[in-house]
């Protein structure tokens, strides 16, 4: 049977690159051995010029379109993150595991709606994964 794949979503464009690496890092330490990963840092485009910028959304979806299930660190509002939530719900019906620091009332009522399941850190998030999608 082949592993299922998770697509790490979250901030990248106005997070410290070095945030937005070790999380998805600590993630495949995590979640590797059961599941396959893809990392959208693993490009190496630049934020905000005009001839990436179509790439840079274009290999992200395709990212969400070959995943069986998106982690997403809802840490901080992100316009991408965001949209790639609501496509990978609403256009592809995938299963949208979240983790974040808010509480439940301060998260955005559109991350709520289009997370299938948000925990409270990245830990509980993995062991989420792990229990109901890792192999036997």
């Amino acid at each position: 049977m082949a592993k299922k794949t998770i697509y790490l979503s979250g901030p990248i464009m106005d997070e410290h690159e070095g945030h937005a690496r070790e999380w998805r890092e600590a993630a495949k330490v995590l979640l590797g051995a059961n599941f396959r990963m893809l990392d959208p840092m693993r490009r190496k485009f630049v934020d905000r010029q005009v001839d990436s910028a179509n790439e840079i959304v274009e290999f992200d979806l395709q990212d969400v379109r070959d995943a069986d299930i998106i982690l997403v660190n809802y840490n901080k509002p992100s316009i991408g993150t965001s949209m790639e939530v609501f496509y990978a719900s609403q256009n592809l019906g995938k299963f949208v595991v979240s983790f974040s620091p808010f509480e439940y009332q301060n998260c955005s009522p559109w991350m709520v709606r289009f997370s299938t399941k948000i925990l409270h850190d990245l830990e509980s998030a993995a062991s989420y994964i792990n229990t109901h999608f890792g192999c036997d």
